[in-house]
């Protein structure tokens, strides 16, 4: 098993954490489970000199710091007018080498500031881009990214479109995969058939390095640069076994809500409410659910078995902060993390692969409960929406006794 997670950022991006450079992140990756990362912010001119003083070329497309491999990777911002409307979407972009890199930066300087931010905003067509990108390198391609994200994304409610080829034109060629998003999953992109000939990744987007993981690809062994163009390409089943994924609904936009008025609606509710919140009379913030209900074309529960699978898992820290009954940041929460880390190894394999009967002789019981509940899928969830996480649960309200809430000392 190789796992990768493809997009990440830097410290250099908007509202990330400091702590978010090479060192910290292959220590994360090790501690997570995940063997290759994206490397993040490439077209910000100081995180690129990091870049270049912490990796260490191991072939052609991949690089290494540590144990943990590396490829470069970045978002972009696409931001322009097109058809009557302005357009934002997101873009992750591939490059093979180092060399790439600096002819993209060239390239994209022309269109805005690196500078201004870690995820560089670019005032470019995503068809002109992905264009203009293959004159520099071939092996360059572009993966839209969370592609039912309201705001920034390929098909957004906000400011996207009704199709791929309205936004990459004859460049829908070049665009192999979509990366669906932690409000999106792969049985809700199924239910769109346009989108069967694309392979659908899931990624961390992490803005910390405690969430790197908390969506990823596992392959079946590891691959060169070009050998995942190929199975991108390809959705080779057998090399790309299947993605991990958040809950869908634990995503902060697969539900319609109005953040402000503490207002949380399903498409069906957000309809009959004409889209405006019952409290003050603003627009919703139109969500995943009711943009994939509008476009696609299958009902619910249609399988795709042209394609990768999928697990969703609930990460182990939200896990052991519920059974404290404390937050995601507390130390007993991250002391106890820790503490099955080293009994196990790394998070990854205690959540999805470690036996049940060892989980539940190993583990303090409450603990041992909620990651079996997590595997099982037998989970409560209330839907995020409007920039807002959903929560996730993995203990039912009637327990009691031991199992009731852990001792915190």
């Amino acid at each position: 098993m190789f796992v990768a997670d493809f997009h990440i950022h830097s410290k250099y991006s908007r509202a990330t954490s400091k702590d978010m450079n090479i060192e910290n992140l292959s220590e994360a990756a090790k501690l997570k489970g995940i063997d290759l990362l994206g490397t993040a912010d490439f077209t910000y001119p100081d995180w690129l000199r990091e870049l270049k003083n912490t990796l260490e070329k191991v072939e052609y497309g991949v690089y290494r710091n540590k144990s943990i491999y590396y490829i470069f990777t970045c978002e972009v911002s696409n931001i322009y007018f097109k058809n009557d409307r302005t357009r934002k979407v997101h873009n992750i972009i591939f490059a093979p080498s180092l060399e790439a890199v600096e002819q993209i930066n060239k390239y994209l300087s022309q269109y805005g500031n690196l500078y201004v931010d870690g995820r560089a905003i670019i005032k470019l067509e995503c068809d002109k881009m992905v264009k203009g990108l293959r004159k520099i390198d071939q092996d360059i391609f572009v993966v839209p990214a969370h592609v039912w994200t309201p705001h920034f994304s390929l098909f957004g409610s906000n400011s996207g479109f009704d199709s791929i080829e309205e936004c990459f034109g004859e460049e829908v060629q070049y665009i192999y995969a979509l990366e669906t998003g932690l409000s999106s999953d792969p049985p809700m992109n199924w239910r769109w058939s346009d989108l069967d000939r694309f392979c659908l990744v899931s990624n961390s987007d992490a803005h910390s390095p405690s969430k790197i993981g908390r969506e990823a690809n596992v392959f079946a062994d590891k691959f060169s640069y070009k050998e995942l163009i190929d199975i991108l390409r390809r959705k080779d089943k057998e090399k790309f076994l299947y993605t991990i994924e958040f809950y869908p609904e634990e995503g902060k936009y697969h539900w319609d809500g109005h953040r402000k008025c503490d207002v949380n609606v399903s498409p069906k509710e957000s309809k009959n409410l004409n889209y405006r919140c019952p409290k003050c009379g603003a627009k919703l913030t139109v969500g995943v659910m009711n943009r994939v209900e509008k476009l696609s074309d299958r009902k619910e529960g249609f399988t795709l078995n042209a394609s990768p699978s999928y697990k969703r898992l609930v990460p182990l820290i939200e896990i052991v902060a519920s059974a404290f009954g404390v937050g995601k940041e507390a130390s007993s929460a991250k002391k106890e993390y820790n503490s099955l880390i080293h009994r196990f190894g790394n998070e990854l394999k205690i959540i999805m692969e470690v036996p049940e009967e060892k989980i539940k002789k190993e583990c303090p019981s409450k603990i041992a409960r909620g990651i079996i509940n997590a595997r099982k899928g037998d989970v409560s969830i209330v839907p995020g929406s409007d920039g807002v996480y959903g929560k996730v649960s993995v203990y039912k309200e009637n327990e009691s006794g031991e199992e009731k809430q852990l001792e915190l000392f």
